[in-house]
């Protein structure tokens, strides 16, 4: 699953969340937020195990970070998920 810094940045925009309460609800450091957003278009680059995290996070605020060909998506992108 690619998930860029960018995607990591208007996902938590999205869910109205700073960095520090992302790396809260994710377990890990605000400098790993920090470093992952620094990405920007770019894939960010750590273990698989520490993407998933911050995406569980994201999704449990009521976000989704959309990998390019899932349905209704033509690139990545980030969505409100429906309740």
């Amino acid at each position: 699953m690619l998930t860029t810094g960018n995607q990591i940045k208007a996902a938590r925009a999205l869910a109205g969340m700073g960095q520090k309460s992302l790396a809260d609800a994710a377990s890990v450091g605000i400098n790993t937020i920090r470093n992952f957003e620094a990405s920007g278009k770019e894939a960010v680059q750590g273990r698989i195990g520490t993407r998933e995290a911050i995406r569980n996070a994201l999704f449990k605020a009521g976000v989704e970070l959309l990998d390019d060909g899932q349905p209704s998506t033509s690139g990545l992108g980030v969505r409100l998920r429906k309740e």
